[in-house]
């Protein structure tokens, strides 16, 4: 069914849900990193490292903007082909 919405088979929001997810994979591995001196007794890492773990929450919006607009597209698209009542 996917691949008869749209030609080429993607939905609007598809890039964003991907850049979302990268971003937030990125996030994560930053938290990772930014915890891991509490168990290693090893000195804090600097600012920018806990700024790139809040890419975490950044990507899951952004994912969360594109599961939105893909949505938003199959409604639309529902509505188009309905027939009229």
């Amino acid at each position: 069914m996917r691949s008869e919405t749209t030609a080429s088979g993607a939905l609007p929001g598809d890039g964003l849900i991907r850049v979302g997810a990268v971003l937030f994979i990125i996030g994560a591995i930053a938290t990772l990193v930014t915890v891991a001196p509490l168990f290693l007794g090893t000195d804090p890492f600097p600012t920018i490292v806990y700024l790139v773990a809040m890419l975490m929450g950044v990507g899951f919006l952004v994912a969360a903007a594109g599961v939105l607009r893909s949505i938003a597209a199959q409604r639309r698209q529902a509505r188009e082909t309905a027939p009229s009542a």
